[in-house]
């Protein structure tokens, strides 16, 4: 349980337990746990709010509630990666950008599009939408295992990042990731649409980070969160499937 804990303290500012001692290997498998358990809250929050207000309204809390429970964490990585990764920079310049705690431009634009695309997604779920509301955190937290998986830290110097990638993440790590996708079978053919485009935005991201950076780091797993969460929203949302 401490290293359910540990990651629960790590990645959402919910005040449960104490957590032992810093085990970055072995808090990682319990990822998309914590990210199933913010999905379960958002969806009795989701709830209350459609009880007082209109379904936009609704949504818009839920998106602040995203927010709140993960302290932006992942927002600001986020923020930094959009800033440091954007045009030409070269690799090195990148990187020294990302490490600014001060917000850009490109970072600013990237944490609004991608909230409001958050809102659009949450808005227009219909069907199966506590379900949804509740793996798609799940799925979004265990994208972090498969970029630490695929990818090695892009900081030789080292970072606050680097203690996360001392140990390589054997498939067993994954097991946190069978509920969710489980869950979605149950979702028909929106569920279907839901590992697709999870497994698309995944990739194609990590190959980005790959050709760019040659590697990935804190900020840019925080905004590989951000983006598929935002997509998966958006995806399963789509209008005319059952």
């Amino acid at each position: 349980m401490k290293d359910f804990i540990g990651a629960l303290h790590f990645i959402t500012i919910l005040p449960l337990g104490r957590p032992g001692k810093f085990q970055p290997s072995a808090m990682l498998p319990y990822f998309p746990v914590v990210g199933l358990l913010i999905g379960t809250l958002l969806f009795l929050f989701d709830i209350i709010f459609s009880h007082f207000w209109i379904r936009p309204v609704a949504s818009l809390l839920d998106v602040c509630f995203l927010v709140l429970v993960t302290g932006a964490f992942h927002l600001d990585g986020l923020g930094d990666a959009a800033d440091g990764l954007y045009g030409h920079r070269r690799r090195g310049t990148a990187l020294e950008i990302m490490k600014d705690s001060r917000v850009g431009v490109m970072g600013l634009v990237a944490i609004v599009c991608c909230l409001a695309l958050k809102w659009a997604g949450i808005t227009g779920l219909d069907s199966h939408r506590g379900l949804f509301l509740a793996i798609i955190p799940a799925y979004t937290r265990g994208s972090i295992l498969i970029g630490i998986r695929r990818l090695p830290y892009a900081r030789p110097q080292g970072g606050t990042g680097k203690a996360f990638f001392d140990n390589k993440l054997g498939l067993v790590a994954f097991w946190g990731m069978v509920p969710p996708v489980l869950i979605s079978f149950f979702c028909g053919w929106r569920g279907i649409l839901l590992n697709a485009v999870f497994i698309a935005v995944v990739t194609m991201t990590l190959i980005y980070y790959k050709r760019r950076m040659n590697g990935i780091t804190g900020d840019m797993l925080g905004a590989l969160v951000e983006v598929s969460e935002a997509l998966l929203f958006l995806a399963v949302s789509v209008r005319g499937l059952p």
